[in-house]
């Protein structure tokens, strides 16, 4: 098993002071992490990836001491929020090393917020650690209760265990958000009762619309469904009341009077969230996306392992995101039937 990161506190520069924050050229600070730890996953969701996806070879892969290095200069520059995803970030060998060693910067305060987003499949067997190592929360995705359905959908899935590994997760007192894609013609009949379920575990529901990223075999003109069509829908059903409530991330909620709960949109087609982005995100082998919409990216492996100092990793961490977007560049092309960006899903990192 790898060895994550040392026991360093935030490195200072030479004059003894933090470096810089982040700022991108719209006066937008920078605060949210999302890293992915692998491209790999033990599920093939259609709206996700392909059948028979080509996952880089394990030597491309930053080293678990590589990604908390990594993740510890984007705190030290003013990240409060971390999020490990993937691909499905628990199916990476020795990723417990990982979240204890990133657990220290919880401790001193310089991090606010540890989380994980996952499939759920492994989460019985960590729902535990991730606790004992400061995670208070985490994002399980989840479109559909029905067995077969969910087969369907992550082609490889077993609903069964995922639903165990919630189970596990809330009795280790892990707050749990589902998160559910809204797919045309496979689950749109499903998510009041979806919401429904979540809202009586007491957790949380976003609805998130399909994105286009990456080439798949399904056509995403089949499998679109436009959230003001789905919230339109539960209106009919349900008092929905806006709230100005905010996890840092890019969903809009709303409370269900009926449930009592939450319930979360995440629109990057119909009505996108790119005013108030907070975040960038880290792949795997150490590419830097500054817009998750955009193919522009910085190359951080190099520096990194170019030097034990963090000065080269600093100086291009700076130069990335003076080049961060505006906005992304989402769109469902009608004409070519391609993807609005190339790379899938699960190499940027959900």
């Amino acid at each position: 098993m790898e060895a994550a990161g040392s026991d360093s506190t935030i490195d200072l520069d030479r004059a003894g002071n933090k470096p810089r924050a982040l700022i991108d050229p719209f006066a937008r600070a920078i605060t949210y992490l999302r890293v992915s730890v692998t491209d790999r996953c033990d599920f093939r969701c259609v709206y996700c990836m392909s059948e028979h996806m080509s996952f880089l070879p394990k030597a491309d892969l930053l080293s678990l001491e590589e990604l908390d290095r990594l993740c510890s200069a984007f705190i030290a520059k003013g990240v409060v929020k971390l999020r490990l995803t993937g691909g499905e970030p628990l199916v990476r060998r020795g990723i417990m090393t990982l979240v204890s060693s990133l657990s220290r910067h919880l401790a001193s305060g310089a991090l606010k917020e540890l989380t994980v987003t996952t499939n759920g499949s492994q989460l019985e067997k960590y729902a535990s650690e991730l606790k004992g190592h400061g995670v208070e929360r985490i994002n399980v995705s989840l479109d559909t209760l029905d067995p077969e359905k969910f087969r369907a959908i992550t082609r490889w899935g077993d609903l069964g265990k995922v639903l165990a590994g919630i189970d596990a997760a809330q009795a280790a007192g892990l707050k749990v958000k589902i998160n559910a894609v809204a797919l045309k013609g496979v689950n749109e009949d499903e998510i009041a009762g979806l919401m429904q379920w979540a809202h009586g575990r007491g957790m949380d529901l976003t609805v998130i619309e399909v994105m286009p990223l990456g080439d798949i075999e399904e056509s995403r003109l089949d499998q679109y469904l436009p959230l003001s069509l789905v919230r339109a829908r539960l209106a009919e059903r349900f008092t929905l009341e806006d709230i100005d409530y905010r996890t840092g991330g890019p969903a809009r909620y709303v409370r269900v009077k009926e449930t009592g709960g939450r319930l979360g949109f995440i629109t990057p087609l119909t009505h996108n969230f790119c005013e108030s982005c907070n975040r960038v995100r880290i792949t795997c082998t150490g590419t830097l996306y500054m817009c998750l919409g955009q193919d522009d990216a910085a190359d951080l492996r190099s520096p990194l392992r170019a030097s034990e100092s963090d000065a080269a990793l600093h100086a291009a961490i700076d130069e990335a995101i003076a080049r961060k977007p505006k906005g992304h560049d989402f769109v469902i092309d009608r004409r070519r039937q391609a993807p609005a960006v190339g790379r899938h899903m699960s190499v940027t990192g959900g």
